[in-house]
């Protein structure tokens, strides 16, 4: 596979180019006076993901190439469903990413304005309260091959409905027995046009009006004319929208107001990936994963949690760029650009996560030094640390083998191995409990081999990575995997046959070097030999410190998969 730095070629220019030529032929003709500003419109009813990403940037690098102002509005219309910690949520992760909006509105703000527009169209006999149920609504709708029948409240008078929509406001109907509709076409083939219910009844307390209102306007109504009063020049949506887009634009022209223009892209699939909420309602309701920001989800304190950078979720959305048809993305791709990064920025240590107790029997007993060690060989900046050198070491248990195989380079009886910045040393002895089960290793080291090489030229192919066993660490490390097992879950009747039943394994007994003792929670660090680890943000502690595993250092699947080594 080449690397996305080799693919960036002209397809991926021309699927960005679309919008911004879109936007460049307004600025000419001076349509918007050559004025660009865009928004970012989520509802305040969950956690953003990865898909929300792509809006987003492509929101805010619009805004950025033609020197414009991008915008952050929620879409606060839903009380039942919505709550100030997902609006901190949502606004927190957007300064993570880098995407700070200029200004932060709310479709409530609104309100007023939303509702004063709706009793004009009413006035205008384009607007009327219908008493169908939803059941009966839906029934009259029609279908995409037959139309719609009229409601038989259609032809209500203006003052009658005036009034009726008068005492819905004053709340004297219960919820879901009234809404306003618009008066449009019932025999339209764009079902959107066939009189869209524009205000339902929800005597709910909203966060931040309170109970001033138990009607609350649909999205469809408060959109576009919330992209309208803010002076939005592009509304940018995904492709779902578009057959709303007639819907928006007869809204706005029959209220003679300033008049956006919606532009619509693909949205963003993912191998081994399910970004619908309903699904990741589920995850998280029925136990499949333990929150939100569980390291294993889509969201964006997901994968912060992770220790995902945010720059490699920057470079793989750029990459991913924007098109007019629906593709899907390899997680392949997601993954170079994270192992891109933290190869760059990653301190490295040592960590062992399957202790082997060594006992280097020809060292001094209670002697201790202190080894130099590289931070990050990839940066010349970030300096060396001290590692303490002792009698008592820990290795990982995989890197001994009583038996070994023919090419196995690592620790066995009478073989020599190299000690990462420490000496070489040569099993002597295996000890074992009464089980047979090997609890310990008695190896030499010789001394005149400090830094890893011998004096005297002797090649030594194996190294690998230890702990002084009186300053290690304990720590919990998580180690996390794909989520989904198929690379398509969606194609599954049930999205939980497509699970991994190996996404979590949790190992209480790992060790780490004691320059840990104070990282920092989230930050990152590349456990040589061994994959990249994040300090996790929400349960490590000084006492207890917790890791959790962002991405390996090769890409696993691909050799699962008959793809690579």
């Amino acid at each position: 596979m080449d690397s996305p730095t080799d693919i960036k070629n002209e397809e991926t220019v021309e699927a960005l180019d679309f919008i911004r030529a879109a936007v460049a032929e307004d600025n000419a003709s001076g349509r918007f006076k050559g004025r660009v500003q865009t928004r970012f419109p989520p509802e305040p009813n969950g956690y953003l993901h990865i898909g929300h990403i792509k809006a987003i940037a492509i929101d805010y690098g619009i805004a950025q190439d033609f020197g414009g102002v991008f915008n952050l509005r929620f879409d606060d219309t839903n009380p039942e469903k919505e709550e100030q910690k997902y609006v901190d949520g949502q606004i927190a992760d957007l300064k993570w990413l880098g995407y700070e909006p200029a200004n932060i509105y709310y479709a409530s703000d609104y309100f007023d304005q939303l509702h004063e527009w709706a009793v004009k169209l009413i006035w205008q006999g384009k607007a009327y309260v219908d008493d169908l149920s939803p059941e009966e609504m839906r029934e009259h709708r029609g279908t995409l091959t037959e139309p719609g029948r009229n409601s038989p409240y259609r032809d209500r008078s203006v003052q009658e409905n005036l009034d009726l929509f008068a005492r819905m406001k004053a709340g004297e109907f219960p919820d879901g027995t009234r809404v306003l509709r618009a008066k449009i076409d019932m025999a339209s083939g764009n079902i959107n046009l066939r009189d869209p219910a524009m205000y339902r009844i929800r005597h709910a307390q909203h966060q931040r009006t309170g109970d001033k209102w138990c009607i609350y306007p649909m999205y469809d109504w408060a959109h576009g004319q919330s992209d309208s009063i803010e002076g939005v020049t592009h509304s940018l949506c995904s492709l779902e929208y578009e057959d709303h887009r007639p819907l928006y634009d007869w809204f706005l022209e029959q209220l003679e107001v300033y008049h956006p223009r919606q532009i619509e892209f693909a949205r963003l699939f993912i191998t081994h990936t399910l970004l619908s909420k309903r699904v990741l309602i589920r995850l998280v309701n029925e136990g499949i994963v333990n929150s939100w920001d569980d390291p294993r989800m889509p969201t964006v304190v997901g994968m912060r949690r992770r220790g995902v950078p945010a720059g490699a979720l920057r470079d793989f959305i750029e990459r991913v760029g924007v098109s007019k048809t629906n593709s899907v993305a390899d997680i392949a791709l997601l993954d170079f650009y994270i192992r891109q990064e933290l190869n760059l920025s990653a301190p490295r240590v040592m960590g062992v996560l399957d202790p082997l107790r060594v006992v280097v029997t020809n060292y001094p007993e209670g002697q201790v030094e202190w080894l130099e060690a590289v931070n990050n060989p990839e940066d010349e900046t970030a300096g060396t640390r001290l590692i303490p050198f002792s009698r008592e070491l820990y290795i990982d248990r995989d890197d001994f083998q009583e038996v070994p195989h023919k090419k196995f380079f690592r620790l066995a009886p009478g073989q020599e191995v190299r000690l990462r910045y420490g000496y070489l040393i040569t099993c002597t002895d295996v000890v074992k409990d009464a089980n047979g089960e090997i609890v310990e290793l008695h190896c030499t080291y010789d001394p005149e081999t400090k830094g890893g090489y011998a004096p005297d030229g002797r090649r030594v192919k194996g190294t690998i990575h230890w702990l002084s066993a009186a300053h290690a660490l304990n720590a919990e490390v998580r180690m996390y995997d794909r989520l989904f097992a198929a690379e398509d879950p969606a194609s599954y009747d049930d999205f939980q046959e497509a699970l991994n039943p190996n996404s979590l394994e949790i190992i209480p007994h790992a060790k780490v070097e004691p320059s840990l003792a104070e990282a920092a929670p989230g930050a990152v660090f590349q456990f040589e030999r061994k994959g990249y680890f994040c300090v996790d943000n929400k349960d490590s502690r000084p006492d207890g410190l917790v890791f959790n595993l962002t991405i390996g250092l090769r890409d696993s699947w691909a050799k699962i998969q008959g793809k690579g080594g």
